[in-house]
């Protein structure tokens, strides 16, 4: 068997690459590649040309990519036969794949604002783009990198962006509903990631919120000429087409658009959980011994990826980074990982990824067949997990059972650092006051026999505070 045909053997198409008939995403060991069609190659090679392709690309904004030719796509899965496709493109690998529904606000944002500016681009060069959804975007640290190039097509005269509905209902109005709402968006576009349609956004707002930038326009008008096309039978791309929306009436709506969403922005007044750090006395007890002890433990190797789960405000995932390629910081509490996320921008920080994520309920196999968008454990084992102060919500707050609990941490990684903390520490006490059984099973005896059976304990550590315990374990 030839190296090209043992190749393309072993190449399989993304599940989450489908919807485009002329650009799918295939992988081939830990290589990225995008196969494209005719008409997709000569896009490309209409993109190849453009003045801002390069420049993108060399900072980050667009996912370095080259043409290939020694690589051949994957064979049509019934027929076993060359699936037609006229070239093969090669993309940088990302570290992590995440997803807008576990973005924060200010990465959603500019998630939006990047779309807008290599739309802005795009139309320059005289090219589109012909979808407008946050899953084309991924993030390495906090930068935002745009990742669908099959995304660019040539754009004709009159043609409308036929991105703009999906721009609205996958952005702008999960942007507004943080804005101006003050309701977390996350739910709603992990209920439906589609977006949300213009005609359900109009009711959710009230009369007072039309008076708001953007909204009369983009979601008002927007509703109402949808439900008029409705009814006609009549296709808003059609209407826009006959209404000559040339390319210089896209371009000023495409300004308009930015500087409504550059201007929208959150801001909660703080949470329990945002202020821990700052406020917890045991914290600050504890967090000179538990900086050591972990800092030993990430010294003690290279990992390419790490977990810090319950990261706050991403103490323990600056010290991750210290020697980890690539660093997610998962947090329930939406505004920690807002926090986060703008001081980590300032910081110049790339190799940490901040996520609003609730280990008891994280994010699922979502999309056609389930598998569109894979689950949080599936997209990639982490080498290290750093489980800090977490053990005692997730077993008090969410009801987990702790073996089960640490099933999954057995079956997630390759090591652990993970806190035990005492039921008579002041946070466990104050968890109890809510349960009405006392969660008997919660207890250091029932903690390690369970920990025992599923790992190898390394180190231990026992907190000066008295009530914590630091255990570096690997899984048997």
């Amino acid at each position: 068997m030839s190296a090209v045909v043992a190749a393309r053997d072993s190449a399989e198409f993304d599940p989450g690459s489908f919807r485009d008939r002329d650009s799918r995403v295939f992988r081939r060991g830990s290589g990225l590649y995008r196969a494209l069609s005719e008409t997709a190659l000569q896009d490309w090679r209409r993109l190849s040309a453009a003045s801002f392709l390069k420049h993108d690309m060399q900072t980050g904004r667009i996912v370095r990519t080259r043409l290939v030719d020694d690589v051949p796509p994957p064979r049509d899965a019934r027929s076993g036969e060359d699936s037609g496709w006229a070239a093969v493109l090669e993309h940088d690998p990302l570290p992590f794949v995440s997803y807008p529904y576990e973005w924060c606000f200010g990465m959603l944002r500019d998630a939006a604002l990047l779309h807008l500016d290599l739309l802005q681009a795009a139309l320059a060069e005289e090219l589109i783009l012909k979808d407008a959804t946050p899953f084309n975007v991924q993030f390495r640290g906090v930068r935002p990198c745009f990742i669908d190039l099959g995304s660019f097509v040539q754009h004709h005269p009159a043609e409308p962006w036929i991105g703009y509905r999906q721009f609205c209902q996958t952005m702008l109005y999960p942007l507004m509903l943080q804005a101006y709402r003050g309701i977390d968006f996350q739910p709603w576009l992990r209920g439906r990631i589609s977006g949300i349609a213009p005609g359900q956004f109009v009711r959710l707002l009230s009369i007072r919120d039309w008076l708001r930038r953007g909204v009369l326009t983009h979601v008002v008008l927007h509703a109402a000429l949808e439900g008029r096309a409705d009814r006609e039978g009549k296709s808003t791309r059609q209407g826009l087409q006959q209404s000559g929306f040339n390319r210089s009436l896209i371009l000023a709506n495409v300004s308009k658009l930015r500087r409504t969403v550059s201007r929208l922005s959150w801001q909660e007044s703080g949470s329990a959980w945002s202020e821990y750090d700052a406020e917890s006395e045991p914290v600050r007890q504890d967090a000179v011994a538990k900086e050591d002890f972990v800092g030993r433990v990430v010294e003690s190797g290279r990992w390419k990826l790490a977990w810090d789960l319950g990261c706050n405000l991403g103490r323990y995932s600056r010290i991750a980074a210290r020697r980890a390629a690539h660093v997610v910081a998962m947090d329930f509490d939406h505004w920690t990982i807002e926090r986060l996320y703008r001081d980590l921008g300032d910081e110049g920080q790339t190799l940490i990824l901040p996520l609003v994520v609730n280990l008891a309920d994280a994010s699922p196999g979502l999309g056609w067949r389930g598998a569109e968008r894979r689950p949080l454990e599936r997209r990639g084992r982490p080498d290290l997990i750093l489980a800090l102060a977490l053990i005692h919500h997730l077993v008090i707050r969410e009801n987990l059972r702790l073996g089960e609990l640490l099933e999954w941490f057995r079956l997630a990684g390759d090591r652990s650092v993970i806190e035990f903390v005492d039921r008579e520490d002041p946070q466990v006490r104050s968890l109890l006051k809510n349960r009405t059984d006392g969660c008997e099973d919660y207890s250091r005896e029932n903690f390690e026999r369970e920990l025992r059976l599923r790992f190898d304990v390394l180190q231990t550590l026992d907190l000066p505070s008295g009530t914590r315990t630091l255990f570096d374990v690997r899984p048997r």
